[in-house]
């Protein structure tokens, strides 16, 4: 199926848009190249505004919230801190391809089950996310 694009006019399949509830059809009336290209001219227009929010939202995790989560879910916690000391120390290597979708970009590491701390596997943060979707958190949590 095809849709045109409402900002550069050109007639594109539909896994050329992003998808949206919201509309007809499930998906954005703008293509993606079309909206990629707004998001980057509005960061460059607005840089200094948009850094501020980023530097505001970076640190929306007050250090009461961090104990309390980690008070709540020690396993995790004990297994995400091990797999970050193992990187740290050089025991242990981050892959840059996620294991499920292949792409090459700043992975993940999933534990399946937080009884085996070292044992993740490298998702992209897309699929890593779908997997949650999909099968909720992981065991021993």
């Amino acid at each position: 199926m095809l849709k045109t694009c409402f900002k550069c006019r050109v007639e594109r399949p539909l896994s050329e848009f992003y998808k949206h509830k919201q509309m007809a059809d499930g998906h954005l009336n703008k293509c993606k190249t079309c909206a990629k290209s707004d998001s980057t001219n509005h960061r460059n227009n607005n840089i200094e505004s948009i850094r501020e929010y980023d530097r505001k939202r970076g640190a929306r995790q007050t250090p009461e919230y961090q104990q309390s989560k980690r008070a709540k879910h020690p396993h995790q916690y004990k297994a995400q801190s091990m797999v970050s000391n193992a990187i740290r120390d050089g025991k242990f290597k981050r892959d840059n391809a996620c294991e499920s979708c292949g792409s090459g970009c700043r992975t993940h590491g999933h534990h399946d089950d937080y009884a085996y701390p070292l044992a993740v596997r490298w998702l992209c943060p897309a699929c890593h996310h779908q997997w949650h979707r999909d099968h909720g958190e992981a065991k021993n949590r």
